[in-house]
């Protein structure tokens, strides 16, 4: 059975507008393969514990099995491994990440685990797959109307393929502070999602 894995960095949690077109992505997915199984990571939920010493010191020294952060990073480099499709549903805060998704990241590459180093590199250690990338904002940073840079689509793009996911495309729902241009930004995010390939309803017609 494949596996869509849908991380959600929302502060608003599935009352956010980030989350309502990850969820549409992950239900068009659903209806074209109905042997699909939908894992939800709410990351504000979870709470997961900011990296501490131990677990620097346990990456390090390889006392994995001493170190309670190393099964909670374990369950969250399983969740990547073992799902088909990733959705990512996230705020951009301050230019980037919010701080729940970022700790998902620190949490999640691992070297030796989830990337390894050759040749002075980071070379991904888990195989590509489809990825989507939902990305709110108050503000414009994208396009015509961007008055602000956007550090955040490289830096997931990067992150993303530094485990070896490179197959990364992104749906930005900007200008979500005004509610004129909220309702703008979801209907543009709705067209876009529609005729996406993989997310989009033409998947969903077609069964691929």
């Amino acid at each position: 059975m494949k596996t869509i894995l849908l991380v959600n960095a929302s502060p608003l949690g599935a009352a956010s507008r980030v989350y309502a077109v990850a969820r549409k992505a992950a239900d068009n997915l659903l209806e074209a393969e109905p042997d699909v199984m939908l894992v939800e990571r709410d990351l504000s939920a979870m709470r997961l514990p900011p990296i501490a010493g131990d677990y620097a010191d346990a990456i390090v020294q390889r006392a994995e099995s001493h170190v309670p952060a190393f099964a909670q990073s374990e369950r969250l480099i399983e969740d990547v491994i073992a799902c088909d499709y990733l959705i990512v549903a996230t705020p951009m805060h301050n230019f980037s990440v919010p701080a729940s998704l970022k700790l998902w990241i620190d949490y999640v590459l691992r070297a030796g685990r989830t990337f390894t180093h050759r040749d002075g590199n980071k070379v991904g250690l888990l195989e590509d797959r489809p990825a989507l990338v939902v990305v709110g904002s108050g503000g414009f940073y994208n396009g015509a109307q961007a008055r602000q840079p956007d550090y955040l689509s490289p830096y997931l793009t990067h992150v993303l393929a530094t485990i070896g996911i490179g197959s990364v495309q992104f749906i930005h729902l900007q200008g979500l502070v005004r509610p004129d241009m909220a309702e703008q930004a979801c209907e543009l995010a709705d067209r876009q999602l529609a005729v996406h390939p993989v997310f989009g309803l033409a998947s969903a017609l077609t069964g691929s």
